[in-house]
């Protein structure tokens, strides 16, 4: 059985240490570079799912670093059930055709989205008490307001 490893985020180096600590082949692990869980269009991810085969394991150091919400989650899963690929999470194998396997999943997902929303609620309520403390400005403009008026 030939395993495969995803990995994505700014944890690059404890990922991949990860990730080889599972078995997992350098020339088998595929990387987003600058690109969130949050975000479902990821070439690595696709890369990854697109190689592995039937018997195969798909190894993810957290499920955080697959997908962020629960639908995401089960599509991924789903996906992989069909090509008759197993998921590893960390050094833990989830059969998503197991009713045990497919119940323990989907409370990681459901955890995994839970953990996103709160820190994405947190980035929120900081930018907002940065904002007004007047330290965050937003972008600004590239153009001075003479330039902007021609």
């Amino acid at each position: 059985m030939s395993c495969r490893g995803l990995r994505d985020g700014d944890w690059l180096t404890a990922q991949r240490q990860a990730l080889k600590a599972l078995g997992v082949l350098e020339d088998s692990i595929y990387t987003d570079h600058g690109l969130t869980g949050t975000n479902r269009a990821r070439p690595g991810l696709d890369q990854a799912l697109a190689a592995v085969r039937e018997g195969d394991v798909l190894i993810v150091p957290k499920l955080d670093r697959l997908a962020r919400s629960v639908p995401d989650a089960r599509a991924i899963a789903e996906q992989l059930a069909k090509k008759g690929v197993k998921l590893a999470l960390g050094a833990s194998v989830y059969d998503p055709t197991d009713p045990m396997g497919k119940m323990f999943f989907n409370i990681l997902a459901t955890f995994a989205e839970f953990e996103a929303d709160l820190i994405r609620m947190r980035t929120r309520e900081g930018m907002a008490i940065a904002r007004a403390k007047g330290k965050l400005r937003g972008k600004q403009p590239k153009l001075s307001e003479k330039q902007q008026k021609n």
